[in-house]
């Protein structure tokens, strides 16, 4: 089962400020006991707010992101849940402004190009598939509904991401009782560390799930 440490002494040995941090939500927006809502009032991460959290549209979430990155004075620790790990894959395909980025934990990403989701999620398909250009590391689920764990190792590779196996975590929200997610927030201290050590672990599985 996941760590479940006192979410405090993370804070105490972080060395991420609340400037540094940029949550993206995916479909319908994260609620309060979602793990990304439990960030945001535990460390002062500022949220991403989409015009429309219902009816997504991709080319409006990504100018949302591109607004959001230009008005910031230093790069941004993306932190990505479901539709939010595609819309950094689809903003990174078109944007001239990637270097405003530093890093990103991307978690149980969706895939649009399911057949029960393609009908709400249109314009999200086809998934980018290309590299992307900063360091990121991927957290996938072996019971996602939303997506396979195949098709989520596919992403990983696609992307050049550091894959970590959670085990069967569902789709990593507030179903899957993970309170402040404390282990999660380490993965996003890792993520902001700078230097090879992601690129030398391609894939990491969690033991004892």
């Amino acid at each position: 089962m996941p760590c479940r440490n006192n979410v405090s002494s993370y804070k105490k040995n972080s060395k991420l400020k609340p400037a540094d941090v940029l949550i993206l939500p995916g479909w319908q927006n994260s609620g309060p006991a979602h793990w990304q809502s439990r960030w945001e009032t535990s460390y002062g991460y500022l949220r991403l707010e989409q015009h429309d959290w219902m009816q997504p549209l991709r080319g409006d979430w990504i100018a949302r992101l591109e607004e959001s990155l230009l008005i910031r004075r230093e790069p941004a620790l993306l932190v990505a849940h479901s539709l939010g790990c595609l819309l950094v894959a689809a903003w990174a395909g078109c944007s001239h402004n990637v270097h405003r980025v530093k890093a990103a934990l991307l978690v149980a990403p969706g895939d649009a190009e399911q057949e029960a989701l393609r009908p709400m999620l249109a314009t999200w398909s086809p998934i980018p598939l290309e590299r992307l250009p900063f360091k990121t590391i991927l957290v996938g689920s072996r019971n996602d509904p939303f997506c396979t764990e195949l098709r989520a190792r596919q992403f990983a590779r696609a992307w050049g991401s550091e894959y970590i196996d959670y085990g069967y975590a569902g789709h990593i929200n507030a179903e899957s009782n993970l309170g402040d997610w404390p282990e999660g927030h380490q993965m996003l201290n890792r993520c902001n560390l700078f230097g090879t050590d992601l690129k030398m672990r391609p894939e990491t599985n969690r033991q004892g799930r």
